[in-house]
């Protein structure tokens, strides 16, 4: 089709430095990358481009430097923008949206970062209602995530979440003890929460890996004293960011996934290790559900309320102390193992959303 070959030549990719270069495995910058891999392999001409800044609060600087990049992009071109960027810079857009075909792809509201000042997340949510309402089209990488857009915004939004790449299957052990945490060491994460409900389960054998780079200092730090205070530093071990090689070995060598986080999006590294039959406890937050999703036999983990350590401590002590109950999850797990979606598939997904639209403007 002509307008395949036009939106061939011209698609433009726009994303934080960390997702081009692969040097911040953050959910968001994988998913960015992994989409413009999908979507040169179906056929399209993507040039992938790094907007540095401080985002979501830009300085002059960085906003200037995005306008250079759109600059220099040509005349009805259709344009992915990550929404990280996109949202925090309308000022810019403004001067582009009847140019180009902007696309803007949200992984999470602006205004749903933990702890944010309410006069913060009121100021980043204006901002990303007056992004969206510029946008051509508007893509969620979770249900969750589109529905709270609807209705914070009243704009039609499409959902492409997340695909996994075919993985070998973990090897259980025969206790189910071997705990795995796979998440930036943040408060939006939750690593206090596992810490607190952990402690809980002193009268129990299990160990804790926690691995992700440790994005804010302070907290970590705090963490780490509450791991020490508790007594809990030869069982809860934070390991920091790993190679790809040394995750793979990690879920290889783990039974069950805890994420305590306070907020998600989607939540990847649910369906990570679904993809290798590890079961999953988690918050029932955002996107997760959607991740766990269900099978059969019912849901492959269990969901618990954020930021609750008694919740999760029981959750965990069940998976521990209920050989039938960790028999059913691992049977689900394996299940929901089957179902899940390849990333090329996703990505011809968003190929459908970009071939949509329309040089006037609309979506067709």
């Amino acid at each position: 089709m002509e307008e395949d070959r036009r939106l061939a030549a011209h698609l433009a990719f726009v994303a934080p430095p960390g997702a081009v270069s692969g040097a911040e495995p953050t959910g968001g910058n994988i998913y960015d990358r992994r989409m413009v891999e999908g979507l040169r392999a179906a056929g399209l001409q993507v040039t992938f481009t790094a907007a540095a800044g401080s985002w979501p609060r830009p300085s002059r600087e960085d906003r200037a430097g995005l306008a250079r990049v759109l600059d220099q992009i040509s005349d009805d071109a259709p344009v992915v923008l990550d929404g990280l960027i996109a949202c925090s810079a309308p000022d810019v857009l403004a001067g582009h949206a009847e140019r180009l075909r902007l696309v803007v792809l949200v992984h999470m509201p602006l205004g749903d970062d933990v702890g944010l000042p309410a006069q913060v997340a009121a100021e980043l949510a204006d901002r990303e209602r007056r992004t969206l309402r510029m946008a051509r089209a508007v893509v969620a990488t979770s249900n969750a995530t589109a529905d709270r857009l609807r209705r914070s915004h009243g704009l039609d939004v499409q959902v492409v979440e997340p695909g996994v790449d075919p993985a070998p299957g973990a090897r259980p052990s025969t206790r189910g003890d071997r705990l795995l945490c796979v998440a930036s060491v943040a408060p939006v994460k939750g690593q206090d929460v596992l810490v607190d409900a952990l402690a809980a389960l002193t009268d129990l054998p299990w160990h804790c890996r926690c691995v992700g780079a440790e994005r804010h200092a302070d907290f970590a730090a705090s963490v780490r004293r509450r791991i020490a205070d508790l007594g809990l530093t030869d069982r809860i071990v934070l390991a920091g960011a790993q190679t790809d090689d040394q995750l793979e070995a990690s879920y290889a060598e783990s039974d069950l996934l805890v994420l305590p986080s306070r907020a998600e999006s989607y939540g990847m590294v649910v369906v990570e290790a679904l993809a290798r039959g590890i079961p999953v406890v988690a918050s029932a937050v955002g996107g997760l559900l959607e991740a766990v999703g269900t099978t059969s036999i019912g849901p492959p983990g269990i969901l618990v309320p954020p930021d609750d350590p008694p919740a999760l401590a029981v959750a965990v002590r069940t998976w521990l102390t209920s050989r039938a109950e960790r028999n059913r999850l691992r049977g689900a797990a394996h299940e929901r193992r089957t179902a899940l979606e390849p990333w090329s598939a996703a990505a011809r997904r968003f190929a459908t959303v970009l071939r949509r639209l329309t040089p006037s403007g609309t979506a067709s």
